[in-house]
């Protein structure tokens, strides 16, 4: 079953909600998101920002000098990293437990993996994107721009333009934890990014969605940089699967 052309569409998904990583990405991940507050980090500075505070640059009033300064270098590193690859470990507070490969690929291309005994598979093509049941062989379709994956898959990332707003940035020993929402819908949940510093580079992130589940997704041993396949991020699945309205 191929689809190339999908028109852009939001359906929710049960499969979805509590166990998902994209099932956090299992898409607690993705689709659904709530603020929360964020736990100071070693002696690192906490601020917090309401959604929209300092108009168009949502949060980043209240940040001093240099931790603007850091929330920049962070912006500059996101948008310079084209492709990933990794294995990765999702836990959530739900007590599902997931391991599996991630690979995306700028502007847009994601594909998403889990190991058995999971048979979860998520794919984005740039505009759309499908989750797929191996197991059942059904497959559901959910406009990209839509879910939260186009945080980290857009093109450009802009943290001053009120598309995506902050509302906790603290700073720790080599460590920065920056949380944000999309401006658009600041109730639909939060998306906290985890980074290494000197030199910076995304570890983690957790997600928390409206029913209050936190999906935490590490990557390990990611590759930044490196060719990634396109054809890894074909929707196509077997003649026989079952699209799910």
């Amino acid at each position: 079953m191929t689809r190339s052309s999908i028109a852009p569409r939001l359906r929710q998904n049960s499969r979805f909600s509590a166990g998902a990583p994209l099932a956090g990405l299992l898409f607690a991940a993705f689709l659904t998101l709530l603020p929360v507050p964020c736990a100071a980090q070693g002696n690192g500075t906490k601020v917090t920002g309401a959604p929209g505070a300092g108009g168009v640059i949502g949060g980043m009033a209240k940040l001093s000098k240099a931790e603007t300064a850091d929330v920049f270098r962070i912006q500059s590193y996101l948008n310079s990293l084209r492709t990933l690859s990794s294995r990765f470990l999702q836990v959530s507070s739900a007590g599902d437990y997931s391991e599996g490969t991630l690979s995306f690929s700028k502007p847009g291309k994601m594909r998403l993996e889990y190991d058995d005994p999971n048979p979860a598979m998520i794919v984005s093509d740039g505009v759309n994107l499908a989750y797929y049941d191996k197991e059942l062989k059904q497959v559901s379709y959910f406009d990209l721009q839509a879910t939260q994956a186009a945080l980290l898959l857009n093109d450009r990332i802009s943290f001053s333009s009120g598309e995506i707003l902050i509302t906790s940035f603290e700073r720790g020993p080599g460590v920065f934890r920056l949380t944000v929402i999309k401006g658009n819908n600041p109730l639909e949940g939060n998306m906290t990014l985890i980074f290494s510093d000197r030199p910076l580079s995304l570890k983690k992130w957790t997600i928390t969605d409206a029913q209050g589940v936190v999906t935490n997704i590490s990557l390990l041993n990611p590759r930044f940089g490196a060719p990634v396949s396109e054809k890894l991020f074909s929707i196509e699945f077997p003649a026989e699967t079952q699209e799910i309205q």
